[in-house]
């Protein structure tokens, strides 16, 4: 069955009656080359992959070719019918129906996985929740190599931009810290059906071993983080002090031994000042 054929998605959708949904972000892919490079990228025969959101299957197939073992998470249970019938050829895939961000997402890799080398993480994301599964793939800690997702063009290169940089926030100092990114390719907005506003990107994130800083608190650090983001068109010491309630002379004094100007704003800082500023206030 050929998934990215436009008129075979459009009468497998009808004979079922399944029609998209803008609430859950569904735009399925129809570009042929796009999940078999985001699978290669990602895994090999030894890999067991967690997938999550497989739509009708489309980048499912290829990680099944590519990889050892895959466990698919799905919200929509609407699609309890249709994926048996397009992945009905993929033996070594598995589909479990519930939302990733409640599910025991380690209970699932240590029962799926252990006869694999190594687990990885590979997805088409919907737009409107990438930040907040990425987010919770790297602060869940789960035994996994890497992560490989399709995310908004605009949202790939602000969590791959350098810490530092005008382009960067609180999610690129997150990543950061828990990964290396990357960006490997971009994805038209022709490639999907139906087409979404936007051209997307594929990145992957490496899991580091440990953070590329040390803090003496990682709460109050990504408290911090987040604050010095919350305003980007005012000052650090302005924003802090407006979001956290620090006094603005502590902020002044903490900048001073960092060796920052009183002016300066968030996104100028790189990892190790964040750091030592954390430290410090």
């Amino acid at each position: 069955m050929n998934l990215s054929d436009a008129n075979t998605i459009k009468s497998l959708l009808n004979k079922y009656g399944f029609s998209f949904k803008k609430s859950l972000g569904q735009n399925f892919l129809i570009d042929s080359t796009v999940c078999p490079a985001m699978a290669e990228a990602s895994c090999d025969e030894n890999t067991g992959v967690l997938e999550i959101g497989p739509g009708i299957g489309v980048l499912t197939a290829a990680l099944s070719n590519a990889a050892k073992k895959v466990v698919a998470i799905e919200l929509d249970e609407r699609l309890k019918k249709l994926l048996p019938i397009t992945l009905s050829d993929c033996i070594n895939v598995e589909i479990i129906f519930g939302d990733a961000m409640k599910l025991d997402l380690k209970k699932i890799i240590d029962e799926h996985f252990s006869d694999c080398e190594k687990v990885v993480v590979c997805a088409n994301l919907p737009y409107y929740i990438t930040s907040p599964i990425v987010m919770m793939l790297l602060e869940s800690h789960l035994p996994i190599d890497s992560i490989t997702v399709m995310v908004q063009k605009e949202a790939a290169e602000r969590i791959c931009a350098e810490v530092g940089t005008r382009q960067s926030g609180a999610v690129t100092v997150a990543v950061n810290y828990y990964a290396q990114s990357e960006i490997l390719f971009h994805v038209g907005r022709e490639s999907f059906m139906p087409a979404p506003n936007v051209d997307s990107a594929v990145i992957k994130l490496n899991i580091r071993e440990c953070p590329p800083i040390k803090v003496q608190d990682e709460a109050k650090f990504f408290k911090l983080v987040k604050a010095c983001f919350a305003q980007r068109r005012k000052t650090l010491v302005n924003t802090v002090n407006n979001t956290l309630g620090i006094n603005k002379e502590v902020l002044k004094n903490a900048l001073s031994e960092v060796g920052l100007s009183p002016t300066v704003r968030g996104e100028e800082l790189n990892m190790e000042q964040l750091a030592k500023l954390s430290d410090l206030i």
